[in-house]
Formats: structure tokens, sequence, C-alpha cells
């Protein structure tokens, strides 16, 4: 469907950090096609009053990881209530294609994918189609069968393209050069389908333990797959380095530095660090790095985010266990049945287990300093629990000196596996941040929105940005806070038709007024597919709300909901509905 639409009596931040300025704006078609004062309504024309309101460029999500959930919550409520219009994918070297031959290497994918980023596992499998082997198929499977609010973009993710490519000797070995080559074609093939670029991993390892598949590439590997990027100068690299974990993020930019720095592509490197608890943790040459390669002119930026990260430790998922390397407590967490869970805590043969492990945890490891975990939720209110009590007060209260990994099992016991904990983390410097959003090498919004539903990753902090740097504070000019969600991105992205409110660009419009637009306290939702019929939870917000936010010039979010309607597009390609709704 062709939506006209006049927007009047706006203010425009144009996403180009220029001054803002009083004009209306015309839609039609998708398209912008006149941005002036007093225009005249035409014809058949809806007039939007955005009178008190800022009219901008739609924002943009750099780092989600809608991958599986998009699936099955189509309408990504409440991107659309945030303004949100394009949201990239597949990142950290995630994703669901290519696929490999085999049964094993395919579910290795699937797990590695669903673990890591806290994605159910059972929907992950019976949700999506599966109707495809290569990332062009990929794309076609999504564009038949999804209808989306915003537009998604995906990288072609390291992981499912080394298991494609070698099978499960991906997650043992370095690769021979015919496999390489084979992962040079599956690239190829991919970006030449519309992937945005290509995202890697140095970070991650498993519960067990386990490297994933892209710490085991060698310099060949990823010269050659530099190489093939080589070819494509209008998309980008995307490398998570470990700034958490494991903390090897000097030496793995000096590794990668040297393969990246004379590209004719741009490199997302996930980046500074900014937490108290990862400058402690010897990272910190990384802020004078950054500086050195803007220095040089190397095509290096760095992903950052201002706010700490969301992590919630919840008893059903292993994942943050994992990341501390108390591997006996990931066992707890992997176990489905309530009831042997529980069985689990009480016996005494796991505990001896469990304390050895909590004793081989990472010297990082936030456990290590009890202070720092949050008793946040309990299922049954027992306590002690709360925003304000620590695990160090559990400890202190209890005065008996008991091993910490039998307190925890003792605190679950009674106050339910359904309990959520967290991990209080400060940003050294607000300066750093500031700056870092005043410096065109760096870029932000990386929310990790989409994973770690139970934890609640990023959803809203575009708005806590606008709020508490420019609104609140200043920090930032209203024009610079804009940019950096918008314009900033796209040009980073090389996504020409969007993050730039003028004529002829892509009608991705957020209309919003700054005194009603908050990050809304989270909430739980019972919305996520379990495999058994039921529903899990994932932690959610309500809208921030905007007044209207629309997609190709269409309104997804409107008075106050979201609208019904789907005119994104997947990988740059219209769906075959919004085709549809085109010929209607």
């Amino acid at each position: 469907m062709s939506y006209n639409i006049l927007i009047k009596g706006g203010t425009v931040i144009d996403g180009q950090n220029n001054p803002p300025f009083k004009a209306d704006v015309r839609v039609s078609g998708g398209k912008i096609v006149k941005v002036a004062e007093n225009i005249e309504r035409e014809g058949v024309e809806r007039v939007v009053d955005a009178a008190g309101c800022y009219v901008t460029p739609g924002f943009i999500e750099t780092h989600n990881h809608y991958d599986a959930p998009m699936w099955w919550m189509p309408n990504m409520f409440p991107l659309p209530g945030y303004g949100i219009t394009t949201s990239i994918n597949a990142n950290c070297g995630f994703g669901a294609a290519p696929v490999p031959d085999t049964k094993e290497a395919k579910d290795a994918m699937i797990g590695i994918f669903s673990f890591f980023e806290d994605i159910p596992l059972q929907p992950f499998h019976e949700q999506l189609p599966w109707d495809w082997k290569t990332w062009g198929e990929y794309r076609d499977s999504m564009r038949r069968n999804l209808k989306v609010p915003l537009n998604f973009e995906f990288f072609a993710g390291h992981q499912p393209i080394r298991l494609a490519a070698m099978g499960m000797d991906a997650t043992k070995r370095v690769a021979t050069d015919d496999e390489i080559k084979k992962m040079q074609d599956m690239l190829r093939e991919a970006l030449d389908a519309g992937a945005c670029g290509f995202s890697s991993n140095t970070m991650d390892y498993d519960g067990d333990g386990n490297p994933v598949p892209s710490l085991l590439a060698d310099d060949r590997e990823f010269n050659a797959l530099f190489d093939v990027m080589d070819d494509y100068p209008d998309k980008t690299v995307e490398i998570i380095i470990s700034t958490f974990q494991r903390f090897t993020g000097v030496a793995d930019m000096e590794r990668l530095v040297p393969m990246l720095k004379d590209r004719k592509f741009r490199t997302q490197w996930a980046g500074v660090p900014f937490l108290k608890y990862q400058l402690s943790r010897g990272i910190g040459p990384l802020i004078e790095e950054h500086e050195r390669y803007k220095k040089e002119g190397w095509p290096l930026y760095t992903g950052f985010t201002h706010v700490a990260p969301a992590t919630m430790i919840n008893f059903n998922s292993p994942l943050t266990f994992a990341q501390n390397n108390i591997l006996v407590w990931v066992e707890m967490a992997r176990e489905t049945n309530a009831t042997k869970k529980l069985e689990l805590l009480q016996n005494e043969e796991w505990r001896e287990r469990a304390r050895a492990s909590w004793e081989e945890m990472y010297p990082q490891a936030m456990w290590r300093k009890p202070e720092t975990v949050i008793m946040r939720d309990s299922q049954y209110r027992v306590g002690p629990y709360g925003s304000n009590v620590t695990f160090k007060d559990v400890l202190d209260l209890r005065g008996d000196n008991v091993h910490p990994s039998d307190a925890l099992a003792d605190w679950v016991i009674e106050n339910g596996i359904g309990s959520t904990l967290g991990y209080g983390m400060e940003i050294e410097s607000q300066q750093q941040i500031i700056d870092l959003f005043k410096d065109e090498n760096a870029l932000g919004n990386i929310s990790d929105s989409g994973a770690h539903a139970q934890m609640l990753c990023g959803i809203g902090d575009h708005i806590d940005l606008i709020n508490s740097y420019a609104r609140d504070n200043d920090h930032l000019t209203i024009e610079m806070a804009v940019y950096n969600l918008t314009g900033k991105l796209a040009n980073f992205f090389g996504f020409r038709d969007r993050g730039h409110i003028a004529e002829g660009k892509t009608a991705d419009i957020a209309i919003w007024n700054i005194d009603e637009i908050e990050r809304r306290p989270m909430i739980k939702e019972f919305d996520v597919p379990d495999g058994s019929g039921g529903r899990a939870y994932r932690y959610t917000r309500d809208a921030a709300p905007m007044r209207m936010t629309l997609c190709h010039g269409e309104p997804v979010f409107d008075g106050g909901s979201f609208t019904g309607a789907y005119p994104g597009r997947i990988a740059g390609h219209e769906t075959h509905e919004a085709f549809a709704q085109a010929a209607e």
C-alpha cells in the first residue's frame, strides 16, 4: 500500500548533525519527496500534526540478535514504539546460514547460537522452516515466510560458514586450503545475496569450555575472508574481541590489526573498555590503541555502548556460569526438569564438585567479588533479595563461613529456580562516553537486543542516550545525539538510502516529543514458545512512545500502538507480502 503523508509543524533533525530547523515533510511512495516550510496539502494526503515534536530519521540498531526470535514474534514489539526502523543482525559471527550438510554440524550451529545469545533452543529448531542451505536461500525463505515492520539487515556469520565448510571439524582444528576456498565462496555468495558484511568473534567459549569455531581460525583463513571483503568495499566487517570473559582483547587486536589496517572495507571492532570491571582486567591499552588507529587513518572503528550491560543471572540459562568458567553450575542450569534441578542443588556429591568448580572460575570472574552480584528478584519472595542486596550481604548474614557455592545453592532452593540475579557494573568515565559520541570512528547503539531475553538487553537504550545526554544534561546537542543513532550509523554501514531527512531518501521516520519519551521500566512477558506448548518469559518494555514511526513511508506505530503494518525489507529486499501490498 502506498501512503501519502504530510508531516506538518515539526522541527526537523536531519540525521547529519546539522542544527534543527522548522519544516514540513512530505512522504509519497515510500520516499521523502519534499522538505520545506509551509507545504500545503495536496489531494488525498494524510496530515500529521507534529507541532512540539522532532521529526528525525528512524533509529538504527547496530547490534541485534533477532535472527531466530523474528520468526515467532515478527511484530518485533516494542521496537516500532521506540522509533527503530533498521535492525542489524547475525552479529558476533553467529547466524542461521549457510546450513551444514550433516545434522550434527547443523545442530552445533543452532546450539552455539542458542547458547551464547540465550535464545530458546526448541523454538529455534521448530519455528524456523529450515528450507534453505545457502545464505541466499535463507534470505529468500525469509522473504517468502515473514512479514516484518522494520528493515532487517544481516551479516554473514563466521560460525555457520566455518561449520558448513568443515562440518564438525570446524570445532576442532584449523582449516585446509580447500576448506578456506569453500568459505570464501560461501561468503561471496552471501554478500552477493544481500548480506551487509561479515561478522566474527575471538571471545566466546561454551559451557564445556570449548571455543567457538571462529577462535580456531588461523591468519590464513582470516586473510582469505578479508580478501573477499575487499571486493565489497561498501560492506563492513564486525569482530567481537575478548573484552569480557578471558580478556585477551589487547592480544586479539595485536593479531588482527595488521590484517585489517590497509583494507578497502571498514571494520567495527567491539570494542574499547568503558567499565571499571573491564579496566581492572588489563585491557585499558585498547583505549590508546583506538586513538592510534585514528591517527594512522586506518579503517578501524570501535563499537561501544553508553550503558553497562544488563546482565542477569537466571538458573535456567548456563551462559553466565560458562562465561565465569563455573562449569558444574552449568550442569545445573542445563537441566530442564525443575525437580531434578532442585535435587542437584541438594545433592552432596554435586555440591562437592560445584565447590571444586567454583575454585576454578576465571580470576576476573564477577563471582570473585560477591559485592558486585545483585540478588535482584526472588521467585518466592523469601530473600534476602532486592536491587540493593548483594551476594556479599547473603554471605555476611549467614555468618557461618559457608562456601559461596553452597550459600548460592541454599539461596536458590529457598527463593526458587525462577529467581534472577545480576551484575553491578559501573562505568569508569562518563567523559569517555561523551568523547566517543563525538568521535567519527566510534559507533554506538550496540544493544544486543533480541538476545538474552531474560536479561533485557538493550531495548530503549537509544532513548536513554537522548534523554540522559541531550535532554536532561548538556553533554551533547540534540542533533549530535540523533546523528549517533541515525546518519552516523547509516554512513558506516553503507545504507545510503536512510539515516537522513532529505528529498529522495527512504521515508524511515520517527516523530516524537522529547518530554514524552522515556526508556520505560522493564516488564516480564510470557510470550516465547518453550517447545512444549507453553510460553517462557522475556523481559521487555512498554513503548517510549513515539508519536509515529514510519518505515518506507508506512506508519508502523501510531496513536500509541503497533499498527499491524509490515513494510520492512529483509537484507535490502522487499518481502513477498510487501510486493503484494504494493500491487493492491
